[in-house]
């Protein structure tokens, strides 16, 4: 393994800290029973960087269709949601929801489904006609026992390698090489490394467990993949027992310092010629796009190797919590999410595609053209990391054995834990 110098943890905390303060309420009056009745307070994860531009993009398409109604930001910062999801549990807890929070579609909705705490959303749809508006096959995912809980604002998919070509080519790798299974990456991944850069680079828990569902999918294929959320592919089975030991040798070409940094950082690496590889969803393309790196020169993208012909899926949506305190700012927010207005400056802002089929997206990015045509033709599978395939307590198992294997390196404990995990939620 490989360090990289460590970040400003502090200064993240101190502003992860203060924009804790802000959601939960600070100066803004925008808590659960108080404020303005004109407030909408709208909480997700997108505090920073070009997740903040995305939402920042939305929030002036709601202004625009919206004059009457104030956006209060509750932005809770932490990748992939780990903080703003405590924050969130503990405010439905004690009855202060937010207008709307941001939430995975797909089975991360099921605790909240089960707690009574958001509104079913299917009269809605019926109301608007936003069951013409998205793909059948993604109404199908955002069902539960036939009922639509939330309104996607996007389509990301999960299973992409982002790669820096000048690093590749000093390795003496084809820059443009895609490899076609792990074993060939792997390979590809060692030269890096005895060349002196990071071969891959991760950071904290969440992105490790991200690694981990491309590897089990390149390694299971997308059938078997799927079977590990449905009870039909054995968690303690020899297939998944060889996949371990592939993310096992992956980790070991990763930098040692991942449990500071968050996607963000790692993304970074990349960009900044001092890593090869990084796996991450394709929200990492607004990172390289906003710092004006051009796609097929100064970076790389492809399907992880082992996925080609797989959208491995996931989709950011937004909820309308039970009691909560302005319903009719909640459904404006959620008209300005399903609108094409604001997928199309949202979506081209974050990385993403819209999920609206009359949003426009001829002046998207090249990689978002190569995301379209995907979505469109491959196989889709549901994200783990990012809700679509488990629920919030069977992620956070796994999460936890995948922290446990960071710290010992032991693969039949990980196997273990994980076998145990899907005993515990499938149950």
């Amino acid at each position: 393994m490989r360090a990289t110098p460590k970040k400003l943890v502090a200064v993240l905390a101190t502003a992860g800290l203060l924009t804790l303060t802000a959601a939960c309420g600070g100066d803004s009056g925008s808590g659960g029973g108080g404020g303005d009745s004109a407030d909408v307070e709208v909480f997700t994860w997108w505090a920073e960087g070009s997740e903040k531009e995305g939402l920042d993009a939305l929030v002036k398409v709601f202004e625009e269709q919206n004059p009457d109604f104030n956006f209060v930001n509750g932005a809770v910062a932490g990748g992939a949601g780990s903080d703003a999801k405590n924050v969130l549990a503990s405010r439905l807890q004690t009855n202060d929801p937010p207008a709307t929070f941001q939430a995975h579609a797909g089975a991360e909705l099921t605790d909240y489904i089960e707690q009574g705490q958001i509104e079913g959303l299917s009269d809605m749809y019926e109301e608007k006609g936003w069951n013409e508006l998205f793909p059948e096959g993604l109404l199908e995912r955002l069902q539960q026992d036939g009922e639509i809980y939330s309104v996607p604002s996007n389509i990301h998919r999960a299973n992409v390698v982002w790669a820096n070509p000048a690093v590749l080519k000093d390795a003496g790798l084809d820059p443009e090489a895609t490899y076609d299974t792990l074993d060939d990456w792997i390979a590809a991944l060692k030269k890096v490394d005895a060349a002196g850069k990071i071969p891959l680079s991760v950071a904290t828990d969440w992105t490790q467990v991200h690694l981990l569902e491309t590897v089990l999918l390149a390694d299971l294929g997308p059938e078997g993949y799927s079977g590990l959320w449905d009870g039909s592919t054995d968690w303690s089975g020899p297939e998944v027992s060889d996949a371990l030991d592939d993310y096992a040798t992956l980790m070991d070409l990763t930098n040692t310092d991942r449990q500071s940094l968050d996607w963000p950082d790692a993304t970074q690496l990349v960009i900044d010629g001092d890593a090869a590889f990084n796996v991450m969803g394709d929200w990492a393309e607004a990172a390289f796009a906003s710092q004006d790196k051009t796609l097929g020169t100064d970076y790389m993208a492809f399907p992880v190797p082992g996925t080609d012909g797989v959208f491995d899926f996931l989709a950011d949506s937004f909820t309308m919590p039970v009691n909560g305190p302005n319903p009719d700012g909640t459904e404006a927010w959620l008209d300005t999410v399903a609108s094409a207005e604001g997928q199309e400056a949202f979506n081209k802002a974050k990385g993403s595609i819209p999920a609206n089929l009359e949003a426009k997206t001829d002046d998207f990015g090249d990689y978002q053209q190569t995301a379209i045509e995907s979505w469109q033709n491959d196989e889709i599978v549901s994200s783990l990391a990012h809700g679509a395939a488990a629920s919030v307590s069977w992620l956070t198992d796994v999460t936890a054995a995948v922290a446990k294997f960071g710290s010992d390196g032991d693969v039949a404990s990980l196997q273990e834990g994980l076998s145990a995990a899907a005993e515990k939620n499938q149950s």
